[in-house]
């Protein structure tokens, strides 16, 4: 588990899903493969997600914080690391949002990305994967 792989917020939500047994799995995978790393932009989206399109309770959603927390290393988004967002935007034209995940992941030195909303196999800052592990076998 030497490779740092930062998660999309799509990964939880699947893993929380009774409708996609594949994307649940593969997201599972990724927990167990990988030394994993979110941030508090990625625990945000998830506690929205949660509350409002999977009716969960707030003691719910607090309760998978907490594992993601025990899971997971948890990254601080910081005045720096928006403004490396915003860099990001503006060579790499990403949304705003998406470039702060990125960001996120450069500044905890992530070798990999899973995501399904970013294009599979681009390489950022010739560091930084993103992958779809919802197309790809080979992770």
């Amino acid at each position: 588990m030497s490779d740092k792989a930062f998660l999309d917020t799509n990964l939880f939500v699947y893993m929380q899903s009774s409708s996609n047994a594949a994307k649940r799995e593969a997201s599972y995978q990724a927990l167990e493969n990988y030394s994993c790393v979110v941030s508090t932009q990625i625990l945000n989206e998830f506690s929205n997600v949660a509350l409002k399109k999977l009716c969960m309770t707030p003691g719910q959603v607090k309760q998978i914080l907490y594992a993601i927390n025990s899971t997971c290393e948890t990254a601080v988004i910081t005045f720096d690391t928006i403004g490396h967002a915003l860099n990001l935007k503006e060579r790499y034209g990403f949304s705003y949002y998406d470039s702060l995940i990125i960001a996120s992941a450069l500044e905890n030195n992530c070798s990999f990305l899973f995501s399904e909303d970013l294009n599979d196999g681009q390489v950022i800052d010739n560091s930084l994967e993103i992958v779809n592990i919802f197309k790809r076998t080979d992770f």
